[in-house]
């Protein structure tokens, strides 16, 4: 039986405007072209996605199951999460970055970096104000954005520029009305890495200009050649002006553990925490009591995990330089960022090697209009797999 009050044209099914705005989920496109690929028996290397393929260290899995027997974990958490979890980042933070915060007032428990990327923009955008935003930088900014009603003005990545904003480029205009920026180093998907001089710039822009600075270091445990990547947090007056975001998700290969934190300024994270209080409680206690074990006890994994991502990193452009891909290799994250082609976009690229080398690779422009003449690669599977995956792009001949 019908009934028209559930009809599509009934007023109360139409999607709120906030939803009605939210940008194209651009990768899901991605995933279904690889997915109707491998479904017609092909073997596809899905080089596209940015899903960490190694476990979680077995330390953390065996506290995870202790932990999930605890009785006082089966009822309610703390809403702002136990103390333990936050005196755990703090503790890291101090040990890795030389950062003194303060366990309290300074750090915010999230599920997962990206809940984090995504609230700051409503605790802190109005309808109509302005937000400066990376291209090609991390669509799930956009998203934020859109949810809150909000504007955004791009600061283009430029390889001259060692994909950096470049400050002096940014209009009055913008950074009259701007009132949160987002940058993200080591980079997704560029593989840059911040300078020193590029945060001390940034405090300094952030602060001549009252714009919140909003760190995403969801990679800063992976960098190559002997390169620790530093945290915003470290440079002077930086938690005067912003807060920086951190997961566990890569660093200890906990991407479905859902654990980040927000890290910085007292006023930003008691914003987090009050718009999270209205959302949910924290996490489940066991997972809180598994990731304290992680950020405390021995860091061998994450060295390890770090060595690991530099040799695949060296096996592909080992192949890619045998093929004729020229290319910066990428100082930090597990991404690396290709010049298409002369004469391809990077969607024709990505899918003639995906048709004719059941290879997938992700088409800069998903990451915005400057990612356009680049693909993103993942280092996210054995070294022979991206030895293989580069070894037949190269049979297409495309370069050279």
């Amino acid at each position: 039986m019908s009934n028209s009050r559930f009809s599509a044209a009934a007023p109360g099914l139409v999607p709120a405007r906030r939803l009605q705005g939210l940008p194209e989920q651009f990768f899901a496109k991605l995933v279904g072209k690889a997915n109707a690929r491998a479904a017609l028996g092909r073997d596809v290397i899905n080089l596209g996605q940015g899903n960490p393929d190694t476990p979680t260290p077995a330390h953390i899995v065996e506290k995870m199951q202790q932990a999930s027997a605890d009785p006082r974990y089966h009822r309610y958490p703390p809403f702002r999460g136990f103390p333990f979890l936050k005196e755990a980042v703090a503790l890291r933070y101090k040990e890795d970055y030389g950062v003194d915060l303060d366990p309290e007032t300074e750090v915010a428990i999230l599920f997962g970096g990206k809940t984090g990327l995504i609230e700051i923009s409503q605790c802190l955008l109005d309808p109509g104000d302005l937000c400066l935003v990376p291209d090609p930088g991390y669509p799930d900014y956009w998203s934020g954005v859109a949810l809150s009603g909000a504007r955004m003005s791009f600061m283009p990545l430029r390889e001259e520029n060692g994909f950096l904003p470049d400050y002096s480029r940014i209009s009055a205009e913008d950074r009259r009305d701007a009132k949160l920026m987002f940058f993200n180093y080591p980079n997704n998907p560029t593989g840059a890495v911040a300078t020193p001089e590029f945060y001390r710039e940034t405090v300094e822009f952030a602060a001549a200009n009252g714009i919140v600075a909003a760190s995403d270091f969801a990679y800063g445990a992976l960098g190559f050649d002997g390169r620790r990547p530093i945290s915003f947090l470290e440079t002077p007056g930086a938690k005067e002006v912003g807060v920086e975001f951190y997961t566990l998700s890569k660093t200890y290969n906990m991407a479905g553990w859902r654990v980040g934190f927000a890290l910085g300024n007292a006023r930003v994270i008691e914003l987090i925490n009050l718009i999270q209080d209205h959302y949910y409680c924290s996490l489940f206690g066991g997972i809180q009591e598994a990731a304290a074990a992680a950020l405390t006890g021995s860091q061998q994994s994450v060295r390890e995990l770090g060595a690991r991502y530099e040799s695949r990193r060296e096996a592909l452009f080992g192949e890619l330089e045998r093929i004729g891909w020229q290319a910066e290799r990428p100082g930090g994250s597990f991404f690396c960022w290709l010049p298409v082609p002369k004469g391809m976009t990077s969607e024709s690229f990505a899918d003639i090697v995906l048709e004719q080398a059941d290879v997938v690779v992700a088409p800069g422009i998903g990451f915005g209009q400057h990612g356009e003449g680049y693909v993103r690669l993942g280092l996210l599977t054995e070294e022979d797999r991206l030895r293989e995956a580069a070894a037949r792009i190269g049979k297409l001949g495309l370069f050279g």
